[in-house]
């Protein structure tokens, strides 16, 4: 049986919210895992600036298409707010990165109609693919 984690890492067009320009930080290594895997990813932060020569976009609205998936890499504070964004803008896929979900935000989902995975890191989904 597939995982959702599975079906989601195969989509193409992902916003990571997040995103860093420090490289140490999860938020750049995800966003340029992805990109490594042939994904289409914008970073989004509201400090703005570039990854590895791509723009930082300061919120999902401001994002030149509609992601298939967003990944969530922000405290379980800030996640709820990701989760009311994607369900004005129509997004239907969130990704929490552990240590980002909360019980709030995954109950927002449901009552959205939001799918979620909240039970496994991207990082690893990659690698096995």
């Amino acid at each position: 049986m597939i995982t959702k984690a599975q079906e989601f890492i195969k989509l193409q067009k992902w916003a990571v919210v997040g995103a860093s320009t420090d490289p140490d930080k999860f938020g750049h290594i995800i966003t340029n895992k992805l990109m490594e895997a042939g994904r289409t990813v914008w970073p989004v932060n509201p400090r703005g600036g570039e990854i590895e020569g791509n723009r930082v976009y300061s919120d999902l609205a401001s994002l030149p298409e509609v992601p298939e998936v967003v990944d969530v890499v922000v405290p379980p504070r800030v996640a709820l707010g990701v989760v009311e964004e994607c369900g004005r803008l129509g997004i239907k896929r969130i990704w929490f990165q552990p240590g980002t979900r909360s019980i709030e935000a995954n109950a927002r989902c449901r009552e959205l109609g939001i799918e979620f995975v909240d039970d496994s890191c991207v990082l690893v989904e990659l690698k096995q693919l």
